[in-house]
């Protein structure tokens, strides 16, 4: 009878072994990188994208996100590059007033004169004075958001030291 359960344990041990045999190894610290994608990540230096935050002229706008109405401002969501501002007081006629630079932005929220925007992997608050047309980066906080993926699903490794993915490009 303890031969007979000593072999069931050794059985059971050796079946469970096989799990781990190639070609799938236990290795937990493995990661799958990305280069089954599509696309291939664009860096920008942690020190330059944390100066990247700026008011420009307007633009036409190319590939659209989200958008967002605060009072007489219309936000529309450049993917990964930022926020269009337009003056929305005729809805029928909204006319372009500026761009809202923040390389990595997907998405905005607003209350009162405060904007948060979720940029790349930190959370930051800007006010933006829309008589002067001037925005000003009040509060910054790092690693807020986990970094930007592909569009087909895949995560950047590799990413070199102090830098930040902000976009996506197709792979030619």
């Amino acid at each position: 009878m303890k031969n007979q359960k000593f072999l069931y344990v050794v059985l059971i041990c050796i079946a469970l072994q096989s799990c781990c045999l190639p070609p799938f190894d236990c290795n937990d610290d493995f990661v799958e990188p990305f280069s089954g994608s599509n696309y291939e990540p664009v860096f920008l230096n942690r020190t330059d994208f944390e100066k990247s935050v700026s008011v420009k002229n307007s633009l036409a706008i190319g590939t659209s996100g989200k958008i967002y109405v605060k009072d007489n401002l219309l936000f529309i969501n450049e993917l990964n590059k930022g926020f269009h501002v337009y003056d929305n007081a005729d809805p029928a006629n909204p006319k372009a007033i500026k761009f809202l630079e923040a390389p990595g932005s997907t998405d905005l929220a607003i209350r009162r004169d405060m904007i948060y925007i979720n940029q790349a992997t930190d959370l930051i608050a800007v006010e933006y004075n829309s008589e002067t047309n001037t925005a000003n980066l009040t509060k910054r906080i790092p690693n807020t958001f986990p970094q930007l993926r592909s569009p087909d699903g895949f995560d950047a490794y590799d990413v070199p030291e102090n830098s930040v993915v902000v976009d996506w490009k197709l792979k030619n």
